[in-house]
């Protein structure tokens, strides 16, 4: 991923939208797991965590893959470089190639959403 270059904004990671706005404030607090004091049950919790977070990620990189692919189709008039990609994603401009062909075949199958 391309370092952001200095002096622009930082972006913030999105919320997560299935915690408490009053939770996040602490920042101890993940998803109430500090309160779980049965290590079984601790490591059952975030386990689960775990890989909804890993699913929720792919999926995002789905989704990424296939608007890559949509901003480069030669068809649309106002369509994007993969450099202008890569700099919009905050990707090298390869990445960027590599997800666009991605999202390509994603929409080519079917296989999104």
């Amino acid at each position: 991923m391309a370092e952001p270059e200095q002096g622009s904004r930082r972006l913030r990671p999105a919320p997560l939208l299935f915690e408490p706005t009053s939770a996040t404030a602490d920042p101890d607090h993940f998803f109430d797991l500090e309160s779980i004091e049965d290590p079984r049950e601790l490591l059952s919790r975030a386990t689960e965590l775990t890989h909804a977070f890993r699913a929720a990620t792919d999926r995002s990189i789905e989704f990424q893959a296939i608007a890559a692919a949509q901003l480069a189709d030669p068809r649309r008039f106002d369509r994007l470089t993969p450099a202008d990609i890569a700099a919009q994603a905050e990707w090298t401009e390869d990445y960027a190639k590599r997800m666009v062909e991605f999202g390509r075949e994603l929409l080519r199958t079917g296989t999104q959403q």
